[in-house]
């Protein structure tokens, strides 16, 4: 089992640094009192070409707007990464819990990788505490979706969250 997937979105260098190490330029960084939005290319990918995120630690959320290249489109709005995402003056960190919701506005929310979250929970490279604190999250944001239609921006609004998206 991997160990959690860290990554770091320094504003100032509007630089990206993936898990595995691959630092990226970003085109925008938005910084609000609640969260930070990144917008960037995706070199090198088949399935996308561009990728936008929030980053909201108070929910313990990632939400992400992947475009997708031609053929490889998903039936999905948002994708949701359930992990710890903190702020260190220009630069923010995230570690992901493994756990991912996939949601399709006014439909239905998909919790996906909880083999991922138990295995590694299990062997030791995530601990307790986080492990629990990635299924309440799962719990209460699953929720959250269903008392709104599976509408997360309509959602997040409700709490002060105004989620702006590139082609929105």
């Amino acid at each position: 089992m991997h160990p959690p997937k860290h990554e770091i979105f320094d504003v100032a260098a509007a630089t990206n640094t993936d898990p595995k190490g691959i630092v990226r330029a970003v085109d925008v960084y938005t910084v609000r009192p609640w969260g930070l939005y990144m917008a960037r290319p995706t070199p090198g990918r088949a399935q996308f070409h561009y990728i936008e995120s929030w980053l909201l630690p108070s929910l313990c959320l990632r939400a992400t707007v992947f475009h997708f290249n031609p053929g490889h489109e998903r039936e999905q709005d948002y994708y949701l990464d359930i992990g710890e995402y903190t702020r260190d003056g220009d630069r923010w960190h995230g570690v992901d819990h493994y756990l991912d919701l996939v949601t399709r506005t006014g439909r239905d929310v998909q919790v996906t990788d909880i083999d991922e979250l138990l295995a590694a929970a299990a062997s030791g490279v995530l601990d307790p505490a986080s492990a629990q604190r990635a299924i309440h999250t799962a719990v209460r944001t699953v929720d959250a979706l269903a008392r709104h239609d599976y509408d997360l921006n309509g959602w997040l609004a409700t709490i002060g969250m105004i989620l702006t998206w590139r082609d929105a």
